[in-house]
Protein backbone atom coordinates (compact mmCIF):
# COMPACT_ATOMS: atom_id res chain seq x y z
CA UNK A 1 0.00 0.00 0.00
CA UNK A 2 0.99 3.57 -0.62
CA UNK A 3 2.14 6.39 1.68
CA UNK A 4 -0.67 8.31 3.23
CA UNK A 5 -1.62 11.93 2.47
CA UNK A 6 0.38 13.01 5.72
CA UNK A 7 3.84 11.46 4.95
CA UNK A 8 3.73 12.91 2.46
CA UNK A 9 3.41 16.22 3.63
CA UNK A 10 5.60 15.67 6.64
CA UNK A 11 8.25 14.77 3.77
CA UNK A 12 7.86 17.94 1.80
CA UNK A 13 7.93 19.92 5.23
CA UNK A 14 11.51 17.89 5.71
CA UNK A 15 12.44 19.07 1.97
CA UNK A 16 11.32 22.89 2.90
CA UNK A 17 13.53 22.38 6.19
CA UNK A 18 16.28 20.98 4.22
CA UNK A 19 16.10 23.40 1.35
CA UNK A 20 16.58 26.39 4.31
CA UNK A 21 19.52 24.38 5.80
CA UNK A 22 21.04 24.00 2.68
CA UNK A 23 20.58 27.71 2.09
CA UNK A 24 21.83 28.77 5.41
CA UNK A 25 24.97 26.63 4.98
CA UNK A 26 25.81 28.08 1.36
CA UNK A 27 24.99 31.20 2.37
CA UNK A 28 27.61 31.09 5.25
CA UNK A 29 30.32 30.25 2.82
CA UNK A 30 29.97 33.24 1.05
CA UNK A 31 28.63 35.90 3.82
CA UNK A 32 31.13 35.65 6.41
CA UNK A 33 33.92 36.82 3.86
CA UNK A 34 32.33 39.06 2.11
CA UNK A 35 31.03 40.58 5.32
CA UNK A 36 34.32 40.38 7.16
CA UNK A 37 36.08 42.41 3.98
CA UNK A 38 32.40 44.55 4.71
CA UNK A 39 32.90 44.93 8.30
CA UNK A 40 29.37 43.62 8.86
CA UNK A 41 28.98 43.01 12.53
CA UNK A 42 26.58 39.55 11.62
CA UNK A 43 29.76 37.52 11.12
CA UNK A 44 31.15 38.05 14.64
CA UNK A 45 27.95 36.50 16.19
CA UNK A 46 29.85 33.76 17.81
CA UNK A 47 25.99 31.61 18.05
CA UNK A 48 25.38 32.10 14.28
CA UNK A 49 29.38 30.99 13.11
CA UNK A 50 28.68 28.13 15.99
CA UNK A 51 25.80 26.68 14.42
CA UNK A 52 27.15 27.23 10.97
CA UNK A 53 29.94 25.06 11.50
CA UNK A 54 28.32 22.30 13.99
CA UNK A 55 25.91 21.69 10.80
CA UNK A 56 28.56 21.39 8.34
CA UNK A 57 30.52 19.25 10.82
CA UNK A 58 27.39 16.91 11.00
CA UNK A 59 26.69 16.37 7.46
CA UNK A 60 30.23 16.13 6.91
CA UNK A 61 30.58 13.11 9.82
CA UNK A 62 27.74 11.77 7.95
CA UNK A 63 29.15 11.40 4.66
CA UNK A 64 32.37 10.33 6.02
CA UNK A 65 30.62 7.39 7.93
CA UNK A 66 29.02 6.39 4.41
CA UNK A 67 25.49 7.82 4.86
CA UNK A 68 23.25 10.46 3.71
CA UNK A 69 22.12 13.31 5.42
CA UNK A 70 19.60 12.49 8.06
CA UNK A 71 16.71 14.70 6.53
CA UNK A 72 17.52 13.10 2.82
CA UNK A 73 16.98 9.60 5.14
CA UNK A 74 13.95 11.11 6.75
CA UNK A 75 12.30 12.74 3.76
CA UNK A 76 12.91 9.01 1.55
CA UNK A 77 11.19 7.08 4.21
CA UNK A 78 8.53 9.22 4.68
CA UNK A 79 7.64 10.03 0.26
CA UNK A 80 8.33 5.79 -0.85
CA UNK A 81 9.09 4.76 -3.94
CA UNK A 82 5.58 5.43 -5.65
CA UNK A 83 4.79 8.11 -8.08
CA UNK A 84 5.71 12.01 -6.91
CA UNK A 85 2.62 13.63 -5.47
CA UNK A 86 4.20 16.42 -4.82
CA UNK A 87 3.69 19.94 -6.93
CA UNK A 88 6.62 20.84 -9.50
CA UNK A 89 8.38 23.37 -7.48
CA UNK A 90 8.95 20.62 -4.88
CA UNK A 91 10.27 18.03 -7.93
CA UNK A 92 12.43 20.85 -9.32
CA UNK A 93 14.00 21.60 -5.88
CA UNK A 94 14.54 17.86 -4.77
CA UNK A 95 16.27 17.55 -8.18
CA UNK A 96 18.83 20.75 -7.47
CA UNK A 97 19.25 19.27 -3.88
CA UNK A 98 19.51 15.65 -4.23
CA UNK A 99 22.13 14.64 -6.88
CA UNK A 100 22.94 10.74 -7.99
CA UNK A 101 26.33 10.44 -6.98
CA UNK A 102 28.53 8.13 -4.74
CA UNK A 103 28.28 9.02 -0.92
CA UNK A 104 32.28 9.53 -1.28
CA UNK A 105 31.87 12.31 -3.61
CA UNK A 106 29.79 14.26 -1.20
CA UNK A 107 32.16 13.14 1.56
CA UNK A 108 35.34 14.83 -0.45
CA UNK A 109 32.89 17.91 -1.40
CA UNK A 110 31.84 18.07 2.55
CA UNK A 111 35.19 17.56 3.77
CA UNK A 112 36.66 20.36 1.45
CA UNK A 113 33.95 23.01 2.78
CA UNK A 114 34.03 21.77 6.22
CA UNK A 115 37.96 22.48 6.18
CA UNK A 116 37.05 26.13 4.43
CA UNK A 117 34.68 26.87 7.18
CA UNK A 118 37.07 26.06 9.57
CA UNK A 119 39.79 27.86 8.06
CA UNK A 120 37.11 31.07 7.96
CA UNK A 121 37.12 30.55 11.83
CA UNK A 122 40.55 31.18 12.23
CA UNK A 123 41.06 34.16 9.89
CA UNK A 124 37.27 35.92 10.53
CA UNK A 125 36.82 35.15 14.44
CA UNK A 126 33.91 35.58 16.32
CA UNK A 127 35.41 35.95 19.58
CA UNK A 128 37.15 38.64 21.11
CA UNK A 129 37.92 42.11 19.66
CA UNK A 130 36.42 42.71 15.92
CA UNK A 131 39.58 42.65 13.87
CA UNK A 132 39.53 44.66 10.54
CA UNK A 133 42.04 42.96 8.70
CA UNK A 134 40.62 41.99 5.68
CA UNK A 135 39.05 45.17 5.24
CA UNK A 136 42.85 46.93 5.42
CA UNK A 137 43.26 44.24 3.19
CA UNK A 138 46.09 42.40 5.54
Amino acid sequence: MGKTMPDNQIAGAILAIHVVVIAFNVAGLIVIPLGAWRGWRVVRIAWLRLLHLAMLAIVTGQALAGRACFLTIWQTDLAGGGPPTQPLIMHWVDRLIYWPLPIWVFAVMYVGVFLYVLALTVLVPFWGRSRATWRQGG
